[in-house]
């Protein structure tokens, strides 16, 4: 598969390592709104072709895929033009707080025969994966509550998370980690509670959130750009608990343990790379050889749940998903 980088956005050095590491996906072009930029970009990291435009690069014939790694506020129209392009879509997270978009977005790829998938690399990860199935075998008994975390001190007001124009935030940036990270265990949230602290640019600087999910499960999270770096999951059941150290960013390090009659055990995970996996799960779905991992189902419930926790902290109640 042939890739194109919609930008020269700095999550692009992971995909480009993860290109390396497999034969399934080639970066062949990246494109930039300035052709300088573009051409020096192309040629630190081996790119064989520099477009001054994303137009240009959406109608160079050579790529057969665009990923995006603009500002969340810019994801949908991007993805609509590669789509009428007759591009493959791997789109950075989070795609949307609106639901209605992630519809238009899947509606215009079916119908044009493409795919369209979500870049949540850890859920692409064998520790993902371990997680799913420990909870799903009962390992820990019953699912009772999920609590998880993810925060960093962002003190540059002017980085794109700060902007209100393009969709930034603490929830849309890492507490979208959180809320993905409760639904795959739990499954679809019922309704959400959330409180944040609006910082001086207009966007949250943290949120604050409780998710109701059925059976009685409760999670709760804390995604923050106004605490230290830390990243956790904590799953509990009525016969364990599951702590994960590094659940978000598997490269980062720390054990997946398993605790339960007063014991303690680490689970082995393999290593790999995340986005790796991710490339070649979207390579081969852009082949028909496999389902795309992340697909309508998965964006339109975390855009609507998204949403939802917005329009809590907006309105200071309780709000149905």
């Amino acid at each position: 598969m042939k890739l194109g980088l919609l930008s020269t956005a700095n999550i692009n050095a992971q995909i480009i390592q993860g290109a390396a590491e497999t034969d399934r996906v080639d970066v062949a072009a990246v494109g930039s709104r300035d052709g300088a930029r573009a051409q020096t970009y192309a040629a630190e990291h081996g790119i064989p072709r520099a477009h001054s435009t994303y137009e240009e690069l959406l109608e160079d014939t050579d790529v057969d895929a665009i990923y995006i790694s603009l500002p969340n506020g810019m994801h949908h129209e991007w993805t609509m033009k590669a789509l009428a392009a007759g591009k493959h879509v791997l789109c950075e997270k989070p795609y949307s707080r609106h639901p209605a978009e992630v519809e238009e977005a899947f509606d215009a790829a079916e119908a044009a025969g493409l795919i369209l998938t979500e870049a949540f690399m850890y859920r692409h990860h064998p520790q993902t994966k371990e997680i799913e199935r420990l909870v799903r075998e009962g390992a820990i008994g019953r699912l009772r509550s999920v609590r998880s975390v993810f925060s960093f001190a962002l003190t540059d007001l002017t980085n794109v998370r700060a902007d209100p124009e393009l969709a930034g935030g603490a929830l849309m940036d890492v507490g979208c980690y959180c809320v993905s990270g409760a639904r795959i265990v739990a499954g679809d949230p019922v309704s959400v509670l959330a409180e944040q602290v609006v910082g001086e640019t207009g966007v949250d600087m943290a949120t604050h959130g409780t998710m109701r999910f059925w059976d009685d499960v409760v999670a709760q999270f804390e995604a923050s750009f106004l605490a230290p770096e830390r990243q956790a999951l904590e799953i509990v059941g009525d016969g364990g608990v599951l702590r994960v150290a590094a659940p978000w960013r598997v490269d980062w390090g720390g054990e997946l343990r398993l605790e339960r009659n007063g014991n303690s055990e680490r689970v082995e995970v393999e290593l790999a790379n995340s986005y790796r996996l991710e490339l070649e799960n979207f390579a081969h779905a852009t082949e028909f050889l496999a389902s795309p991992l992340l697909g309508r189902g998965d964006a339109t419930v975390q855009a609507r749940t998204l949403d939802a926790l917005y329009r809590s902290a907006a309105e200071g109640t309780r709000i149905a998903v």
